[in-house]
């Protein structure tokens, strides 16, 4: 017997969550296997050299740095839509490779995010399977979002051509669970993530930035080195980042998992959908031949322009690491005296890493926070949480591993000590 057809944006009840340590809530555990979180998981034992082979037919190329830092990769674009579509974070690029997908026939469904009825900043996970109905997921969500739960409704309603828009844990757990749905055909849209919190801490830090928090409808993090905000009534600020009331924030505002996550740029993605070094505008990375056709879908609507590079990121590293070790375990501290801060939030446009530079300065910060967390946290989870590539990041910052830290000698991973070199 057929399943009754779902609604062009379906957002299908799912069970709760296992407990579990080190959990962003991917969604697996929410499933019929929640056993399967133990292969899925990238907080457990990630493999990323097999998946990247798997997935994009090799692992990272030595003979291209930038692969140390995102990942494998094709080629590396700056983009936007012309016309921007409304109520999209940027331009709406990864909605609309999504909307194409479904316009051509390409998928049965697309599975994301949308805003919940009673708060548009928590995100719902749904099946969408009319390309109108992604217009409704524009925009970004703060919160966990179990949008894998979805894969066995997706599957019982017969769909077997799917796209996935998710970011770094959920794919990860996708693809290594990949190989066991089923699916036909799958698109992997990826979004760079580094830290995610509850909606609720979300709204307290909404909070310490106006007055009228619940008149915001828009919150990004720009390369720029500022926040921009947009309110209902058509105003905009922009905050730059030295002037956040980080020190506002609780130690446990964002969860260990995200301050030990090594995967920002969300490398087991066919295209990853960013900004960092977009320099206002978004960054591609198009990691394989799906990636090719997803951007292909796109045409004419789509502006592209090669990336920059600009400034030195060693020294604004080297005093983010100092900020997390002085932190003793809770947010990065700051001891720059109030009446520089301006002087700074000034200066770090005009001087500070830009375009690819500020990109590798973010993944070199997130994975030195990942050795120092788990250093200090979950010592005995290095072995089997940082890869290599991890080491090989922070190395030149004098972050060296022990031998207990090391990953183990298993496929694409070879142990060995990495470089105390320091960077120029």
């Amino acid at each position: 017997m057929t399943a009754p057809a779902a609604p062009p944006v379906w957002a299908p009840p799912v069970a709760d969550p296992v407990p579990r340590g080190l959990c962003t809530d991917c969604g697996v555990s929410r499933t019929s296997t929640p056993g399967d979180c133990g292969v899925a998981c990238q907080f457990i034992a990630p493999d990323y050299p097999g998946l990247e082979a798997r997935v994009h037919g090799r692992a990272r190329d030595p003979a291209r740095p930038d692969e140390l830092f995102f990942g494998p990769h094709r080629r590396m674009l700056r983009a936007s839509l012309a016309p921007p579509r409304p109520g999209a974070q940027w331009t709406g690029i990864a909605t609309r490779i999504a909307e194409r997908l479904l316009e051509t026939g390409a998928v049965d469904a697309v599975l994301t995010m949308a805003p919940h009825p009673d708060d548009p900043w928590r995100p719902v996970p749904v099946l969408v399977t009319e390309a109108a109905g992604m217009a409704q997921c524009r925009g970004m969500r703060m919160g966990y979002a179990p949008l894998l739960a979805l894969l066995e409704p997706a599957r019982a309603a017969g769909h077997r051509r799917v796209a996935v828009i998710g970011i770094p844990c959920q794919v990860h757990a996708l693809r290594a669970l990949e190989q066991r749905l089923g699916f036909d055909r799958l698109f992997v849209v990826g979004t760079p993530c580094s830290d995610n919190t509850t909606t609720e801490n979300f709204h307290q830090f909404l909070s310490l930035l106006s007055d009228d928090p619940g008149s915001i409808t828009y919150l990004e993090f720009r390369a720029d080195y500022h926040v921009e905000l947009r309110f209902r009534d058509g105003r905009r600020r922009a905050i730059p980042f030295l002037q956040l009331p980080i020190s506002k924030l609780p130690p446990d505002f964002f969860p260990l998992t995200c301050r030990t996550c090594v995967d920002y740029t969300n490398v087991l993605a066919d295209i990853t959908v960013g900004y960092m070094a977009g320099s206002g505008e978004q960054w591609l990375l198009v990691r394989n031949e799906r990636g090719e056709d997803l951007l292909a879908l796109l045409g004419d609507e789509l502006r592209t322009a090669s990336l920059g590079s600009a400034g030195r990121r060693q020294g604004a590293v080297r005093g983010f690491i100092k900020n997390v070790a002085l932190a003793a375990g809770g947010l990065p501290v700051r001891a720059m005296p109030g009446w520089l801060r301006p002087l700074m939030g000034w200066l770090m446009p005009r001087i500070g890493p830009r375009g690819l530079e500020f990109a590798r300065a973010r993944v070199e910060m997130k994975a030195a926070e990942t050795v120092l967390h788990l250093r200090r946290q979950h010592p005995r989870r290095l072995r089997s949480m940082v890869p290599r590539h991890v080491w090989d990041l922070v190395a030149p910052y004098g972050l060296v591993p022990a031998p207990e830290e090391l990953p183990h000698a298993s496929g694409n991973e070879t142990p060995r000590r990495a470089s105390r070199k320091q960077p120029k």
